[in-house]
């Protein structure tokens, strides 16, 4: 049966291909991707992390399902938590953060997986895992570039020697090339899917995650972890409808704000002025977009843990998720081969530190699924890249209402503002009116991993499939 599928990794691909080549939906095809994830792209997906999806059922309005994590319902006292803080070489910056099992908040991805799978799934939940606990049994080889993320996060994953273990062959990390296996993982996920939600709120899970020293986490939060559902943020732009990840996400907020102020036609300065003054206006007050486009009007000639799936069936279904583990907390949890999330040790989640947060309040986040329909068809994506998740996703959104095919919109240069700071890639279209305005401009000589990676199904106003995924993130896509 026809369907479109774009994601993080080839095999997180291949494995909703499978499934829907075996008569299965986009969320069935969703559930199988999600879960090869937490096995090959094990730094940027896990069990115990978080994400927001976008569902759009035939013949309904879309809806958001938020499974973003949520603080403890109680803080422990500070003298008993596992906290530690370490710091992270990007390269030409580096980042301070904070890891240990008191960086733990409550995850709530799994139990939304469970909900979406017993409302819209056809496939028994055993034969959706099946591929992930093959690859995790069997063993998968290492990509570049997810190799490449192990590095950037050496200090978390060699943290503790349970994880270095997990994590290294021979006398170090990972590399390319490699076989990386988690037997242990591949039983979790085998008996998660026998035994579904209280498994994940009660059982091996639960006890596991409860007995790690020095975290905030009590059976009440595993027992009341469950996706909040939302009616999207819209908005227009050029004859297209869009729907966004709406408060108390961030994402979305700032994509509409950049989408609804910038002119029909503009340049790169009027871009970076606008993604400026969207992060100035995210960072010290509420998003007013009356303000912004007033401020346009004279112009109208800124690597984290985070991956995206986005799938489109034959039957009208559409299913998207963005998840993340953050860069996980460094603690493996006994007998499981997971590292749970660090989301209350997350500067861009918890700025004031990882001591900051109000108890039983659903963190905000940069994730932001997508749904863009015009005259051409529709079409789904999301992004990984943190604070550059707003970014990226506007840069395509601008392109695709401006009649650009989804692989070109994907591929054009992109420039990221945050902080005063900006960075792009060089592209002779733009690079030389950049490097005049802003002389201290990070400049990436070709397509990097740091502006995103956007993974885009479509279905064409003619009832055809397309899909893009971004090299920058080593993406993967396929039609049938």
């Amino acid at each position: 049966m026809p369907f479109a599928i774009a994601s993080g990794h080839a095999l997180t691909t291949e494995s909703a291909a499978a499934v829907l080549r075996e008569g299965g939906t986009a969320v069935d095809g969703l559930v199988a991707a999600a879960f090869t994830a937490f096995v090959v792209e094990p730094v940027l997906a896990g069990p115990l992390g978080g994400g927001v999806a976008m569902i759009r059922e035939p013949g309904k309005p879309p809806a958001i399902l938020d499974a973003f994590v949520q603080t403890p319902r109680r803080a422990a006292r500070e003298a008993d938590l596992d906290l530690d803080t370490i710091t992270v070489d990007f390269g030409a910056e580096t980042q301070v953060f904070h890891i240990g099992a008191g960086t733990v908040a409550t995850p709530c991805l799994v139990p939304a997986l469970l909900d979406l799978h017993a409302r819209l799934g056809r496939m028994p939940l055993r034969e959706l895992a099946s591929e992930a606990c093959a690859l995790a049994r069997k063993g998968h080889v290492v990509s570049p570039f997810q190799a490449h993320v192990l590095e950037l996060v050496a200090p978390i994953v060699t943290s503790t020697p349970e994880a270095k273990a997990h994590f290294s062959a021979g006398d170090g990390l990972v590399r390319p090339g490699d076989t990386l296996a988690n037997p242990l993982l591949a039983d979790v996920l085998e008996t998660l899917a026998l035994e579904g939600p209280r498994f994940f709120a009660e059982g091996e899970i639960a006890a596991a995650l409860l007995a790690l020293p020095g975290g905030h986490l009590m059976a009440d939060d595993l027992r009341h972890a469950a996706p909040v559902r939302r009616m999207p943020l819209h908005t227009a732009r050029r004859g297209h409808d869009i729907w966004l990840n709406p408060a108390p996400a961030m994402g979305g907020l700032s994509i509409a704000a950049a989408l609804e102020a910038l002119p029909d036609s503009f340049g790169p300065l009027t871009l970076a002025k606008a993604f400026d003054q969207i992060d100035r206006l995210r960072t010290e007050g509420p998003i007013d977009i009356e303000p912004l486009r007033a401020l346009l009007k004279d112009h109208a000639a800124a690597t984290r843990g985070t991956t995206h799936i986005s799938i489109m069936d034959a039957g009208g279904l559409t299913a998207a998720l963005t998840l993340s583990n953050g860069e996980g907390c460094g603690r493996m949890l006994p007998g499981t081969g997971i590292m749970p999330n660090n989301m209350l040790g997350e500067e861009d989640l918890v700025p004031e530190g990882p001591l900051a947060w109000t108890p039983d309040t659903r963190l905000a986040t940069m994730m932001c699924p997508m749904l863009l329909r015009g005259a051409t068809g529709e079409a789904v994506m999301g992004s990984g890249g943190s604070a550059r998740i707003r970014t990226a996703l506007t840069q395509v959104a601008l392109h695709l209402t401006n009649g650009m095919p989804p692989e070109e919109a994907i591929l054009a240069p992109r420039l990221h503002m945050e902080r005063g700071n900006i960075a792009f890639e060089d592209s002779p279209r733009w690079a030389e009116e950049l490097r005049r305005a802003y002389p201290e401009a990070r400049i990436f000589t070709e397509p990097h991993m740091f502006f995103g990676g956007t993974h885009l199904a479509m279905r064409t106003a003619r009832g055809g499939f397309e899909a893009a995924a971004d090299p920058r993130r080593e993406g993967a896509a396929t039609i049938a």
